[in-house]
């Protein structure tokens, strides 16, 4: 039986993925076979543990950081990337990088994004929208359309795209910014993928509900972190495990012939 699970040759860039779903993305696609391009703003050393845990689980070929520094050996390789993904000169560059570095990207996975700070509409200020539309919509729009070329170029490719059950449920209070964003992330989905698809490239996406992440510890209050299994059908929060293997399920020839689609990942917590 065919393994639709194995990655080997493939190249994979998971934006914002030194913690989280981001991490979880990376180092399954390392598991699976893939190179895999870790990019990451701040969070150099998770970014680096990223790599060294992707290294370790290979054998005998070479492994490093973008800075040229080894980090071990491995069958499997991987790089860590710092980019500012709210600029789109800096997305331009990461996708070149990493392109420089493995050659063309066969999966996208669009990963970097936040809520920033928790806002009420009107203590929303414009640059703050800006900002918070910049880092989880319109990077990913730019990531893709940098990396497209390439994937053209080798036949075919898949982007996923993370967006949020707040783009379907509006979000917490003050999450409007990020849920407005994370929406636009739904609707350039289907955009892409109608666009690309009979050019062999598919564009899909995930939408995560409640993840047990660092996200909730910087956003979400703890007493109501404490009550959220109550409210979600399978009785708890999910792991960024159980979000990335629904990513990984999308990228690879499991799913070829889903196209355009969000795949919801809560527990039971939003039904369709």
């Amino acid at each position: 039986m065919k393994n639709f699970f194995d990655f080997t040759g493939k190249v994979v860039l998971v934006t914002g993925a030194s913690s989280g779903i981001g991490r979880a993305t990376a180092e399954l696609f390392g598991e699976c076979g893939a190179s895999v391009a870790i990019s990451y703003l701040k969070n150099k050393s998770g970014a680096d543990e990223a790599v060294a845990a992707i290294s370790a689980k290979g054998h005998g070929r070479f492994v490093g950081n973008a800075d040229g520094s080894a980090v071990g050996t491995a069958t499997v390789s991987a790089m860590a990337f710092q980019a500012d993904v709210t600029t789109n000169e800096a997305v331009v560059k990461l996708v070149r990088e990493v392109e420089e570095n493995f050659g063309g990207i066969d999966i996208l996975v669009n990963n970097a994004g936040s809520l920033v700070e928790r806002l009420r509409t009107q203590e929303l200020s414009e640059a703050r929208w800006n900002e918070v539309m910049q880092l989880n919509a319109t990077s990913a729009f730019f990531a893709a359309q940098a990396a497209i070329p390439k994937m053209l170029e080798k036949g075919g490719g898949a982007i996923v795209n993370v967006t949020s059950i707040a783009a379907r449920n509006g979000g917490a209070p003050g999450s409007i910014h990020y849920s407005s964003a994370k929406a636009a992330m739904l609707t350039m989905t289907k955009g892409l993928a109608k666009e690309y698809a009979n050019q062999g490239i598919r564009v899909n996406a995930v939408s995560p509900g409640v993840i047990d992440t660092p996200y909730h510890e910087t956003f979400t209050a703890r007493e109501v972190w404490n009550n959220m299994s109550n409210v979600i059908p399978m009785g708890r929060v999910g792991t960024s495990a159980e979000v990335a293997s629904v990513i990984a399920f999308l990228a690879s020839d499991a799913a070829a012939y889903i196209c355009g689609e969000t795949i919801e990942i809560n527990g039971g917590m939003l039904m369709d």
